[in-house]
């Protein structure tokens, strides 16, 4: 496989934008000339070895972070976006696409913004009663999207509220539930259980926080952790909500709460431990799950968060799917993008979960850019507790590229090498090229279709 060049200018402008260094100053640093350094700054050339090195020894900076993901991730974004029929006649070609996500970044986000506001517009025509019913019509995205597209560009890692957990974490000493209680406690907080339909209640004026007595371990002591971030961290939360400038009050009210819930998930299983622990047992979830006290899901999630600058894990791939294929969470730090309109591919093993409760199913894929991939997936149903209540059913599928099979205990006695054995799947139907995909919902819109009305297979066309 051919090695494949490293475009970062945006990157590489950024960083030096952060260390207030003129471009002469930086190149000199560098060891290259202004010329070299400025063409490889409007990726008219790939950043070469000597600026890696010179990134690495001069600055001592992570030099993965040219590599974080953001560009792959506007192209997925901004292919889907063309793939609205409303494009039809106008698709431009990848190369193209890759050039503005690298060269123009700003451009392509604006982009994507306004193609999720014109969607909206139309899904707010289509319920015309409805908006004419509300009294502010203004167009705005939607807040939970905005929040969801904060944290899928900050690769899932909020660095200042990861380290605040892990520094909780350590104070709290070896039992995180003892020591949560006890840090409580000496705040005055008062923590109850009580059979109740809310997970968590927490009345301020008598400091009583009452978590359900039905809910699982896991879960309790998630929630106490959680409410935790919201009494002692609550300047740090203010203060990366100022940074992501919300449009929306809503949206800032639903970040406010998912910052929270990545503390909570980062003190149960604090960086440098949960690091470790995972590397030493090969990611072994429900080993991982035993011990740190968390859920299945809650361990999956804090594995595709590994993404701290100088000690990063595995890029994982993590989503979460309802009975409906609807994707309800989803995060990737690798190429792998999920699509951000619609559900996932219906050929990814995350469908099939459903059908095999309690057991990890294992598979083999590869994209139709020819990476390949090992995901894990498994249904994370959570009852309600009492005969009767309702049961909540999701499935998770967590995955990463092949290379790095070798640090998954789920790769043992799975045969890499023969091409039969991965299943070729998508991210939407409407961007995906493959021409013989006989779960096809619709066709491509990069391709011309043939039909012909005396033949007939699985579907009634052929992709060309």
């Amino acid at each position: 496989m051919a090695i494949q060049k490293l475009y970062a200018g945006a990157k590489l402008r950024e960083i030096r934008t952060r260390l207030a260094l003129t471009q002469k100053d930086f190149a000199a640093k560098l060891g290259v000339s202004l010329p070299y350094l400025n063409q490889m700054e409007n990726n008219n050339r790939p950043v070469s070895t000597t600026v890696i090195l010179g990134l690495a020894q001069e600055f001592g900076l992570d030099v993965t972070e040219l590599s974080t993901g953001d560009s792959e991730r506007m192209v997925s974004d901004l292919r889907e976006a063309l793939a609205d029929p409303v494009f039809a006649d106008t698709v431009p070609p990848l190369a193209d696409l890759r050039l503005a996500a690298s060269n123009a970044p700003t451009l392509a986000r604006a982009f994507i913004e306004l193609h999720r506001a014109y969607r909206q517009t139309h899904e707010r025509l289509a319920s015309l009663d409805e908006a004419l019913g509300r009294e502010d019509t203004r167009l705005q995205p939607s807040p939970w999207d905005e929040v969801r597209d904060f944290f899928h560009y900050c690769d899932n890692y909020i660095d200042a509220v990861d380290r605040a957990a892990e520094h909780f974490a350590e104070r709290a000493g070896p039992d995180i539930r003892a020591g949560t209680l006890r840090h409580l406690a000496a705040r005055g907080v008062t923590v109850t259980f009580a059979v109740m339909d809310l997970l968590r209640s927490y009345d301020a004026e008598t400091q009583t926080l009452r978590l359900s007595a039905r809910a699982a371990p896991a879960t309790q002591l998630f929630q106490m952790l959680l409410q935790t971030a919201l009494l002692d961290q609550d300047k740090l939360l203010e203060a990366t909500l100022d940074f992501a400038r919300f449009q929306s009050d809503a949206a800032r009210a639903i970040a406010k709460i998912g910052l929270a819930n990545y503390f909570a998930g980062a003190a149960m299983m604090p960086y440098g431990t949960f690091l470790n622990a995972a590397q030493t047992c090969r990611h072994d979830l429900e080993v991982l799950a035993t011990t740190f006290g968390a859920s299945i899901e809650q361990v999956a999630h804090r594995l595709s968060t590994m993404q701290r600058p100088g000690a990063k894990g595995i890029p994982f791939f993590f989503v979460r799917v309802d009975q409906a294929g609807t994707i309800t969470k989803r995060h990737s730090a690798t190429r792998l993008q999920f699509a951000r309109f619609g559900g996932a591919c219906p050929l990814w093993n995350v469908h099939r979960a459903f059908e095999t409760p309690g057991q990890f199913l294992r598979q083999l894929a590869e994209t139709p850019d020819g990476v390949r991939y090992i995901n894990l997936a498994r249904d994370v149903s959570k009852p309600g507790g009492a005969w009767g209540a309702p049961v909540r059913r999701y499935a998770i599928s967590l995955g990463c590229e092949l290379r790095h099979a070798g640090a998954l205990v789920y790769a043992d006695d799975l045969d890499l090498t023969t091409a039969a054995a991965f299943e070729p799947i998508g991210i939407s139907c409407r961007i995906c090229e493959r021409k013989t995909c006989h779960q096809r919902s619709v066709p491509p819109l990069e391709r011309r279709l043939s039909i012909d009305n005396d033949q007939r297979d699985v579907l009634p066309y052929r992709v060309e």
